[in-house]
């Protein structure tokens, strides 16, 4: 008898702790839910970051740029000052070539102020050729 009932009390010891234990299927896909929706915000702030940052980014990136094509636009200003006494012959060799870098400086500043960012990759690839083109223009402002 005694173990009769020490085993019907380990047994109940034993349900009871596995119906306690258990979650149903209920509760198991609330808290699967609850951890999609957690993950989800998660990530739509993570975005939302990385959108801040970028647009940070290019914010700063085209005022470093508009001002580095301030100074070339300067320096051509002051390179037009001085071919004014040149000789004719060598004023219109001059002024064509000065037109050349006004148009070039004119694209590259609609290109800068069209662009608009749909993504880190497309910023990179964007700043990339923008720089490769700056870098151009530059050398042709110095060899003027």
């Amino acid at each position: 008898m005694k173990k009769h009932i020490l085993s019907l009390a380990i047994i109940t010891i034993v349900a009871g702790t596995a119906f306690t234990a258990c979650k149903s299927s209920g509760e198991k896909v609330e808290n699967a839910q609850e951890n999609v929706e957690k993950a989800e915000n998660k990530a739509a702030d993570a975005r939302q970051d990385l959108n801040e940052a970028t647009s940070d980014s290019i914010a700063e990136y085209k005022r470093d740029t508009r001002e580095k094509i301030a100074a070339h636009e300067k320096s051509i200003a002051e390179f037009k000052a001085r071919i004014a006494k040149d000789k004719k012959e060598n004023k219109s060799k001059y002024d064509k070539k000065i037109a050349d870098l006004e148009q070039k400086d004119t694209d590259l500043k609609k290109k800068l102020d069209d662009f608009k960012a749909d993504g880190k990759d497309q910023w990179e690839k964007f700043k990339t050729e923008f720089n490769h083109d700056l870098d151009e223009f530059e050398k042709s402002v110095k060899n003027l």
